[in-house]
């Protein structure tokens, strides 16, 4: 009798355990989801605004870019749904294929890919136009927790975390810096970095593969003409006011413009073909212009807040592959925020890389979102305790 009222006991504690985890992980998953809704749909009143002209001049309609920008929403809601109810250990299993499939395609973007703006990062298939060096930040994410997560018992020695590790990022850090694309392939690496830090591997190791790749990409920047003027331009600003420094001096009059409250909504003057490229890699500007510094710093809090429920949803996870994975989608979004605002506002030198949720580009929009729903997903299955805790 006094055994059964004990398991009794015992079983209506693990119902109430469960009930406040079911709760705590829905709490959580808000804090994922609606700074996600709302950084897209604020980027889709800014490419409103910062694309009309652009497309009224070359389609004849100025909410072309908008309508496609709403088209790819549309798949990347589906895409986020799919990736949020897939289980963890589908993911484990697709890591792999889905890391070939990304080189294959990187490989395919080079033979045949669509050059533009100096850079061959686009494949054609038909009316569709796909980045594979998108898809590369997610599947290298999912490949390389896949990797260390197997072979935590092995990593200390060099051999098993050197050859796998630097195979797997050599290939595809090459393939996107030949087309070429630094900046996404520095976005890849930092992503892969905090894997690697977050895994059982030793620390040297991590470290000292940072230091090789900090130097790689420097020498690699040395060696190309055009990245070299790019960051010259930088510490040497005002040189060239009309040529190397014309799109960020742009962006800079197009902050100040703004103020503290902006101009207003659709008011911008910057989208006037002063401000190149206003709709992609500079969108942040338009924001700043349009709503001010209280506008732009609504964003920034919007990234800040998924970025820290982002790493929660890493560190209440019990499973080291879904913690791992957790951890590499939130450093890839903030990362790749943080060097985009900060190229835009002259902190740092412009790397080309757009805004999650906000730039224009549908191949990006849809991984972006895929990585969220894989966030939800690692919080779906989160374990009642943080066993195994890195």
């Amino acid at each position: 009798m006094a055994t059964h009222v004990v398991s009794i006991t015992a079983t209506r504690a693990e119902a109430r355990q469960a009930h406040r985890l079911a709760r705590s992980s829905s709490r959580l998953s808000i804090f994922v989801l609606v700074p996600t809704a709302l950084l897209i749909i604020v980027g889709l009143g800014a490419l409103l605004s910062a694309s009309s002209v652009l497309a009224l001049r070359e389609t004849g309609d100025s909410l072309y870019y908008f309508k496609r920008q709403l088209m790819w929403l549309g798949v990347g809601i589906l895409a986020l749904a799919a990736a949020a109810a897939t289980p963890m250990r589908w993911w484990r299993r697709a890591a792999f294929p889905l890391f070939v499939v990304t080189v294959l395609l990187l490989v395919a973007t080079l033979m045949v890919g669509e050059r533009a703006y100096g850079a061959t990062r686009w494949l054609v298939i038909g009316p569709v136009s796909l980045q594979a060096s998108e898809l590369a930040k997610l599947s290298t994410v999912l490949f390389l927790s896949t990797l260390v997560s197997r072979r935590e018992g092995s990593m200390h020695r060099f051999r098993d975390f050197f050859w796998p590790v630097a195979g797997s990022l050599g290939i595809v850090g090459f393939l996107v810096v030949f087309q070429p694309d630094l900046g996404t392939a520095l976005l890849v690496a930092a992503a892969a970095f905090a894997v690697l830090a977050a895994s059982a591997a030793p620390m040297g190791y991590v470290l000292g593969g940072g230091v090789v790749g900090a130097a790689g990409a420097v020498a690699l920047a040395a060696t190309s003409p055009e990245r070299w003027d790019r960051i010259m331009s930088f510490f040497q600003f005002g040189a060239d006011p009309l040529g190397s420094d014309y799109q960020v001096t742009q962006s800079l009059v197009a902050l100040g413009t703004g103020g503290v409250f902006g101009v207003g909504l659709g008011a911008s003057r910057a989208r006037w073909s002063f401000l190149p490229n206003a709709h992609t890699d500079f969108i942040f500007a338009i924001i700043g212009e349009e709503t001010g510094l209280a506008g732009s710093l609504a964003v920034v809090l919007l990234f800040l807040t998924l970025t820290v429920a982002g790493t929660m949803v890493a560190f209440r996870s019990s499973d080291r592959f879904g913690r791992l994975v957790a951890i590499g989608v939130t450093t890839w979004l903030t990362a790749q925020a943080l060097v985009n605002i900060a190229g835009v506002v002259r902190a740092i030198p412009i790397t080309g890389v757009p805004l999650p949720f906000l730039s224009l580009g549908g191949s990006a929009l849809v991984t972006e979102m895929i990585g969220v729903g894989i966030l939800i997903s690692v919080l779906r299955e989160q374990g009642p305790t943080l066993r195994g805790a890195v």
